[in-house]
């Protein structure tokens, strides 16, 4: 921000016209008594005392508010200019109206000294950081080091991670009550688990005890039946 210019670092607005602007009066807002942008001395309190025509304004000389450019609904530019004749005028400043405040649009100066300072800044901080990581040994020359500070950044971390606390002891009971209330009113349903048919199952074990009866029987018969004897050969006489 320059140190030439104040105003820079200033904004005006009054709540009363804000919600009544309009390309057709918002001159007549930054012409304002109370806006500090307002030059006092222009072409347009003349006229606003004269109670003349804003037309008055191409045939006289000196300084002069103007409307630039409107955007609505909340963006109007107004230029302050200084008029030679009726063809001839010099731009001096532009202010810019965004939702009812006034600001001044910086100068290029203004712009550039701003994204400089923070440039050099921001290098500054660089240089300032790097130069914490270097050291120097005798035999050894300059080094860097990062260890010692990254332990350090670690425990920081840590340590700032075990303050947070994620919720208050108030916002824990609340929600409990919340979610206890939501029970209540919405209560889940219970989904009762498919009972097995108790019909199929004495008869699946009977005809199993059957098959296994059966099986017994067949095997019993098995070891009852007497291979035939066998027949000796007859010697002859």
């Amino acid at each position: 921000m320059s140190l030439e210019n104040p105003l820079l670092g200033m904004t005006w607005y009054d709540s009363a016209w804000v919600p009544l602007l309009n390309p057709s009066n918002v001159l007549d807002y930054f012409c304002e008594r109370t806006n500090p942008f307002y030059d006092h001395t222009c072409n347009n309190q003349i006229i606003k005392s004269q109670r003349l025509s804003q037309d008055q304004l191409n045939n006289m000389v000196g300084i002069e508010f103007i409307l630039l450019h409107v955007q609505e609904p909340i963006l109007y530019v107004i230029r302050k200019q200084h008029r030679f004749s009726p063809t001839q005028v010099t731009p001096l400043a532009d202010y810019y109206i965004v939702n009812g405040v006034v600001h001044l649009a910086p100068d290029l100066y203004s712009v550039i000294n701003s994204r400089l300072l923070n440039t050099v800044s921001s290098l500054q901080s660089a240089f300032d950081e790097a130069m914490s990581y270097s050291r120097y040994h005798p035999s050894k020359g300059y080094s860097w080091e990062f260890s010692d500070r990254d332990e350090t950044e670690k425990k920081e971390s840590a340590d700032k991670k075990k303050k947070e606390e994620p919720s208050s002891l108030f916002q824990r009971h609340r929600v409990d009550n919340l979610l206890g209330e939501l029970a209540k009113k919405f209560p889940p349903k219970i989904i009762q688990p498919a009972q097995p048919d108790t019909k199929e199952e004495p008869v699946k074990q009977e005809s199993v005890v059957k098959q296994e009866i059966k099986q017994e029987k067949a095997e019993d018969k098995t070891n009852s039946i007497k291979p035939p004897p066998e027949k000796r050969a007859k010697l002859a006489r």
